[in-house]
């Protein structure tokens, strides 16, 4: 008499193993959709790291999410797709024929979340994007991908900018933080990559008042739901789309490469993430 087989598990994979929403989102779509399986967190130090990835199978995972400060060492432990290698972090891993492949989720998360909360937004030719770190070159790539001509690239450091933008090509041009206000008037997408404005940090001087009128803003920070860059943008009626949302769409894909059913972001998802952010 053959046993059943194990249900398939999925993990997040980060040092230390810090409060995540992940387990919360995964463990809703299985539910929700009534499949059989398990998602929880390890914590793996940086020297444990390859000996775990490689023996994922034999721990009972079909594949993982990977977090600080993981995403870049996953690289060389799998085989990354287009998307993971242009941004030079993985945050996804799964297997396909035998072998473990890894990708970056950020660029669909940023881009369906936007989709969902703006659609029509990649009409435009010019985006301004703040921030040169790991959460900007997938919001670059991301951008590029969908046809946007020219990524203006600001940092406060703009030898970073400088360092991304000969990655990405001619579409981006790095920029001194300085040039912010003179490029508000033509950007009709703005977006905050930088943890500015999050709890705990300072807050990101921007005046969303000079922005074109059917401009969207976008702020990756999710601590608070709602940024002072977001209320501004809405208090001018702008259209916007939070980090929360990101947080959201960047998990669809992962679970339909473990569990095979791809899952929907609903209202009563991001309401149960919301509660537990707000009590956390």
């Amino acid at each position: 008499m053959t046993s059943a087989p194990r249900p398939r598990a999925a993990c997040l994979i980060g040092w230390p193993a810090a409060h995540s929403r992940s387990p919360l989102i995964h463990r809703y779509w299985l539910r929700t959709l009534g499949i059989e399986g398990g998602y929880v967190i390890e914590a793996v130090p940086p020297e444990d790291l390859r000996d775990f990835v490689l023996r994922l199978p034999l721990r009972g995972f079909v594949g993982a999410n990977v977090t600080i400060p993981h995403k870049e060492s996953v690289l060389a432990l799998s085989a990354p797709d287009a998307r993971a290698r242009a941004i030079g972090a993985a945050n996804t891993l799964w297997f396909a024929d035998g072998e473990l492949r890894s990708t970056n989720t950020d660029v669909e998360g940023f881009v369906n979340n936007l989709d969902a909360c703006a659609s029509g937004w990649d009409r435009t030719e010019e985006a301004l994007v703040l921030g040169a770190g790991g959460s900007a070159r997938a919001v670059v790539f991301g951008l590029i991908e969908r046809g946007i001509k020219r990524v203006h690239l600001v940092n406060r450091t703009l030898a970073r900018a400088e360092i991304l933008a000969e990655k990405f090509g001619a579409a981006v041009q790095p920029t001194a933080w300085e040039q912010v206000d003179a490029l508000l008037p033509r950007a009709k997408l703005l977006v905050n990559t930088t943890s500015l404005g999050m709890h705990g940090q300072a807050p990101l001087e921007i005046d969303v008042g000079t922005l074109p009128q059917d401009a969207v803003v976008a702020d990756l920070v999710y601590v608070p739901l709602q940024t002072p860059l977001l209320a501004a943008a809405k208090a001018r009626g702008l259209r916007t789309a939070d980090g929360l949302g990101m947080l959201l769409h960047q998990a669809v894909r992962g679970f339909e490469l473990w569990f095979g059913r791809r899952p929907q972001v609903t209202l009563e998802l991001r309401s149960i993430v919301e509660a537990d952010l707000t009590h956390a």
